[in-house]
């Protein structure tokens, strides 16, 4: 397929890319600036304004619109939440006024969403994909971003909307973050400890997006987290076992707060959101239990 990557440089982008080029697709990556990487084209854009690039949007047999300023990039003040937001619903506004004013249509759009959409104060309750959207700020903006798709469902896109839990791998996202303080042997659960963490390895989240891609029945949301639940206390208790490290020094939520603000919010709550839609269409996952993800992730060698 001809195929439109946004966000196509990032921490899912940038392992998705490579996938699609490695079976044969061809690769144009939405960027700020043109050239080529990794067997794809670049393509400049400009995600929150119109432009020339919109003309070019029904040249594709699909898209896959990643691209979004990452949500734990800053401390949440108005400023930093409206650029979230902005950089996300106003992106997807765009290529879907693109994809209903082309004479072709892509035949797909598989598009960004996160587990924050259910609210970050849900308990353990289990978030099926027909769990109503919670209010708080993450929710309302999962919910506009979800919504702005709308004009290419209108055109007949065949729409697939993935809402992604928290993606583990080498190289950055959470188990980044985390792998230090348990290395040096200080590590430990973050805040009381039976909140969900919705986990998933990289590995399936692009498995997952291409299996959206493939299969033509596979519409409307997706949770996309690991099918094993976890809370962040078995978290920590596996990644401790996996490393070899103790587990004894648990972050106050108190400590959190002062260190990251209302963000901390996003940490001390969590979303049981199992993959219902994936596992019924058929998906099956590489990495189906944490202990695998973790053991798969820590025991190859770090990416260049």
């Amino acid at each position: 397929m001809k195929i439109l990557v946004t966000g196509g440089t990032g921490f899912v982008g940038s392992e998705l890319v490579k996938t699609l080029v490695a079976r044969g697709d061809s690769v144009t990556v939405f960027s700020r600036s043109d050239g080529a990487s990794g067997g794809a084209r670049r393509q400049k854009w400009t995600p929150e304004a119109p432009g020339p690039w919109m003309e070019s949007v029904g040249d594709f047999d699909a898209i896959v619109h990643l691209a979004g300023k990452s949500i734990a990039d800053g401390r949440w003040t108005p400023e930093h939440l409206d650029a979230c937001r902005r950089s996300r619903v106003r992106s997807t506004e765009l290529l879907a006024e693109a994809v209903g004013a082309s004479a072709t249509k892509p035949r797909v759009w598989v598009n960004a969403s996160a587990v924050g959409y259910y609210g970050m104060n849900r308990g353990n309750s289990r978030l099926s994909e027909s769990a109503a959207p919670g209010e708080d700020v993450l929710a309302t903006m999962c919910l506009a971003w979800e919504n702005a798709t709308q004009p290419a469902r209108d055109a007949g896109v065949r729409v697939a909307l993935a809402r992604i839990g928290i993606v583990l791998d080498q190289g950055g996202g959470a188990l980044g973050k985390m792998l230090t303080p348990f290395r040096l042997g200080v590590g430990g659960p973050i805040g009381e400890g039976s909140q969900p963490f919705p986990w998933v390895h990289r590995a399936d989240v692009v498995g997952a997006i291409v299996h959206a891609l493939d299969t033509e029945a596979f519409s409307g949301p997706f949770n996309l987290v690991g099918p094993e639940e976890a809370s962040m206390d078995a978290f920590a208790a596996v990644l401790a076992r996996v490393l070899h490290r103790p587990n004894l020094f648990r972050v106050p939520a108190f400590a959190l707060k002062l260190a990251v603000g209302d963000f901390a919010e996003a940490i001390l709550t969590g979303q049981n959101a199992p993959p219902d839609a994936l596992l019924a269409s058929g998906y099956r996952f590489a990495f189906p239990t944490l202990e695998a993800a973790l053991q798969d992730i820590l025991s190859r060698r770090p990416s260049a």
